[in-house]
């Protein structure tokens, strides 16, 4: 019986030296593990100083392209705040400009005073409405026995011309403007083009049996 407990005893101590050995090693892998980060950190301030100095220089950076772009939106609400407005009263000029067209083609009034009268003062109100909107930086776009531009002209019919290169503006049909750098609106134009080559033979061909 004692001989029993004896070797309890033993079991018992051996398992708590095992323990104690486990809980020390664990201990001293804590230690190490704390003392390697605290080797680090005293070690590397120079990397810890450049991650700092990398966070700050994108923090700026970003910082700056926010202003940057808020600037740039408070210039363009400043120039073309009015964009909608100004595109709206362009009506006004096109008004203008059928009124004259309907007056001068009324068989009642051609050549009467009254209608030589009344086409003058509309030419006066257009060119005073046209000197508002220079002052306003709208401008209009000079665009007769130009190239045509897509990024200002819009063609709306084809003119037979042999005098004039292809794609040349050779009529307006409803004038265009720009607004700073800014298209309000494109020109409405006529372009010219060769004639076809089957229409020159046919008049050749005409020209010769009459002859």
């Amino acid at each position: 019986m004692e001989k029993e407990e004896n070797l309890n005893q033993d079991d018992n101590t051996k398992q708590s030296t095992r323990d104690n050995s486990n809980t020390e090693k664990l201990s001293k892998e804590n230690q190490t593990n704390i003392n390697k980060e605290e080797t680090r950190a005293e070690t590397n301030p120079e990397e810890k100083v450049k991650e700092l100095e990398d966070k700050l220089a994108r923090t700026f950076a970003e910082m700056e392209n926010q202003r940057r772009r808020f600037e740039k939106e408070k210039d363009d609400a400043f120039d073309y705040g009015g964009f909608t407005f100004a595109k709206e009263a362009l009506n006004l000029i096109d008004n203008l400009e059928r009124s004259k067209l309907i007056l001068e083609s009324d068989e009642v009034l051609k050549g009467t005073e009254a209608l030589k009268k009344t086409l003058e003062h509309l030419e006066i109100i257009n060119k005073d409405l046209i000197s508002i909107f220079t002052k306003n930086d709208i401008k209009p776009i000079n665009c007769l026995n130009k190239k045509l531009d897509p990024n200002l002209h819009q063609a709306m019919m084809e003119i037979e011309d042999d005098e004039k290169e292809p794609g040349t503006i050779v009529q307006e049909v409803q004038k265009g403007f720009m607004i700073k750098e800014r298209l309000l609106r494109p020109s409405l134009v006529g372009v010219s083009k060769k004639k076809d080559q089957k229409d020159e033979e046919n008049r050749e061909n005409k020209e010769n049996l009459d002859k």
